[in-house]
């Protein structure tokens, strides 16, 4: 799989924001699944700063999957051609 300079800067940032603003505060729990615990659990009581902090959480994993997506399909288009 080839991985250009700058989608491989990219995506040391997505994984290192992932492990560590992704996943914040580590204990007791992380954010990110607390929150997504309690929107699976029927989200009563959450307030718009909880969706907020749930898309901050969020927003390094979203990255990351974003980046691997096109990484993979740009290598799937190049093995076309």
């Amino acid at each position: 799989m080839q991985i250009e300079d700058k989608d491989r800067s990219t995506l040391i940032l997505a994984a290192v924001a992932s492990m560590t603003l992704g996943l914040a505060p580590f204990f007791p729990e992380p954010h990110l699944f607390g929150k997504l615990r309690w929107i699976a659990g029927g989200g009563e009581g959450m307030q718009i700063m909880d969706y907020f902090d749930l898309l901050m959480h969020a927003a390094p994993w979203i990255l990351l999957i974003y980046i691997l997506t096109r990484i993979v399909l740009r290598n799937q288009i190049k093995n076309v051609k």
